[in-house]
C-alpha cells in the first residue's frame, strides 16, 4: 500500500469519527429536549391550600359611635373676693372636698365694722329729727284744724316728716349693706366639690373680683362627659333619643385599655358646629369611684342601637379590594370564590354582613394570602374561638373586659362599629 493511499484511508475514519459524534450529540439533545416537553405535560396541579373556615350564624349586633370626648364637671367655681382687704386667714388643705357653705377663707373685717358703727349712729340721728318732725306735724295738725296757722306751714311740716322717713331708710340699706361686707369677709364655699390649689396665701391684699380669686372648687361627682357626633349620625341618635329618653354611654381611657364607667346621654347641644358638622352630646356618669377626672380625654362609645338576628362572620373573613367588601366563599367542591358583600357594624370579633351571605354559608377565616377565585382548598380542623351562636348576642364592644381579652384597641374619633343611615 503506498503512503498516498494509506493518508487517504486515515482522513476518512477521521471524518467518519467526527460525523457519528455530531450525530449522537444530535440524539441527545432531541432526547432531552422531548422530556422536558413531557415532563411539562405530566406536571402534577397546584396542591390545595390549607386554611381555616367558618359558618355564618345568626346572632345579635350592638350599633355603636366611637368618639373621642372630654370630662366636663357639672360645676366649676373659681370664688373671687366681693370686697377689698386683707386676707387673714384661709380654712382649707390643697385637694380637700369641702360641703357648701364650709369656711375657706376671712378677709379683715375691721374697716367694715367701723363703716357699720357709723352707718347705725347716723340711723339714729335720723330717727331722733324723725321723732321730732312727727311730733311737730300731731301739733300742726290740731292747730291746723282750728284755723290758727298758716296752711304752708302744716304742708311743710307733711313734708319734713317724709323726707326724715327716707333718711331713715337709707340709714337702714346702709346698716345692710355694711352686714352684708361683713358676711363678704367670711368667704365659704358656694357649692360642695374638691378645692385645688391655693391661689393667693394669707397676708396678701385682694380686690373686689381680683384675679386669680380664692381657690377653684369643682364638682367631682357625679359628672358629665362631652363629645361630637358627626351630621350623618344625629338623624338615628335623635330617633332613639326621643324614643327611649335615654341611650347607654360607656367611657374607656386614652389607650381604651381600661373602661372608666357607664352612664346615660341626657343633653343634645341645640345646633350644629358648622365648621367641622358635627353636634355636641353630654352623657351624665356617677362617677363614685372618681375614675373620671375633670378635663380629661376619653374614648366614648355611644350605643345608639342593637340588630337582631343579624348574619354574623368573623370579622377577618371580610376583606377589602378592588371588588369591594368580599369574602371567599366555600364551593361544595373544596373550592372558593370570591363573593361580594356589604358589612354592617362591628365589635371586633364578629362583622354583620348586611347583604351578600345567607346564614350557613362557609367562608374562609385564615390563610387567604395566597388564595384566589376558583383556588382549590383543604379547611383545617375547627376553630376553637367560633362566631357567636344563633339568636346570641356577641360580647359589645363596650366591655372593658372583652376589649382585654382581644388585645383590641379602637381608633378614637372613628365610628367603625356604627354603619348609621
Amino acid at each position: 500500500m503506498s503512503a498516498d493511499t494509506s493518508k487517504a484511508t486515515g482522513f476518512f475514519h477521521e471524518r467518519r469519527g467526527w460525523l457519528i459524534g455530531g450525530v449522537v450529540v444530535i440524539a441527545v439533545i432531541v432526547l432531552v429536549v422531548i422530556h422536558l416537553l413531557n415532563a411539562e405535560k405530566v406536571k402534577p396541579g397546584t396542591p390545595a391550600q390549607v386554611v381555616s373556615a367558618a359558618k355564618a350564624t345568626l346572632g345579635n349586633m350592638p350599633e355603636t359611635l366611637n368618639e373621642l370626648g372630654t370630662v366636663t364637671p357639672i360645676n366649676t367655681v373659681n370664688v373671687l373676693p366681693q370686697l377689698s382687704g386683707y386676707l387673714t386667714s384661709v380654712g382649707y388643705q390643697e385637694g380637700q372636698d369641702v360641703t357648701k357653705g364650709q369656711f375657706l377663707a376671712q378677709i379683715d373685717p375691721r374697716q367694715y365694722e367701723i363703716d357699720k358703727q357709723q352707718a347705725q349712729a347716723q340711723l339714729a340721728k335720723d330717727q331722733a329729727s324723725l321723732g321730732q318732725a312727727r311730733a311737730d306735724l300731731a301739733r300742726f295738725t290740731q292747730l291746723h284744724e282750728q284755723k290758727s296757722i298758716a296752711e304752708q306751714t302744716f304742708v311743710d311740716q307733711q313734708f319734713t316728716v317724709k323726707q326724715d322717713e327716707a333718711a331713715v331708710q337709707a340709714d337702714q340699706a346702709n346698716i345692710a349693706q355694711f352686714d352684708l361686707d361683713l358676711a363678704y369677709c367670711h368667704i365659704t364655699a358656694p357649692i360642695a366639690g374638691r378645692v385645688g390649689l391655693r391661689l393667693v396665701d394669707p397676708g396678701n391684699f385682694v380686690t373686689q373680683s381680683s384675679s386669680p380669686g380664692i381657690v377653684t372648687i369643682t364638682t367631682m361627682k357625679p359628672t358629665t362627659v362631652q363629645f361630637t357626633v358627626p351630621q350623618n349620625s344625629l338623624s338615628k341618635v335623635l330617633q332613639r333619643f326621643t324614643a327611649s329618653g335615654k341611650l347607654a354611654v360607656t367611657v374607656y381611657n386614652s389607650d381604651n385599655s381600661k373602661q372608666l364607667g357607664t352612664g346615660a346621654l341626657y343633653a343634645l347641644s341645640n345646633q350644629m358646629a358648622t365648621g367641622t358638622g358635627t353636634v355636641t352630646l353630654r352623657a351624665t356618669f356617677p362617677n363614685d369611684d372618681e375614675a373620671l377626672y375633670p378635663n380629661e380625654f376619653v374614648n366614648v362609645q355611644l350605643l345608639v342601637d342593637t340588630l337582631q338576628r343579624a348574619v354574623l362572620v368573623p370579622t377577618p373573613a371580610v376583606q377589602s379590594g378592588a371588588p369591594g367588601d368580599y369574602v371567599y366563599l366555600v364551593n361544595a367542591d373544596q373550592s372558593v370564590s370570591v363573593h361580594k358583600v356589604t358589612q354592617g357594624p362591628s365589635d371586633g370579633k364578629n362583622t354583620v354582613i348586611l347583604s351578600g351571605l345567607a346564614a350557613g354559608q362557609t367562608v374562609v377565616t385564615d390563610g387567604m394570602d395566597r388564595l384566589s377565585d376558583g383556588a382549590k382548598i383543604k379547611i383545617a380542623g375547627p376553630k376553637s374561638a367560633r362566631p357567636a351562636a344563633a339568636g346570641r348576642a356577641p360580647a359589645p364592644a363596650t366591655s372593658s373586659a372583652s376589649a382585654q381579652q382581644r388585645g383590641e384597641q379602637r381608633v378614637p374619633g372613628t365610628a367603625i362599629a356604627s354603619h348609621i343611615s
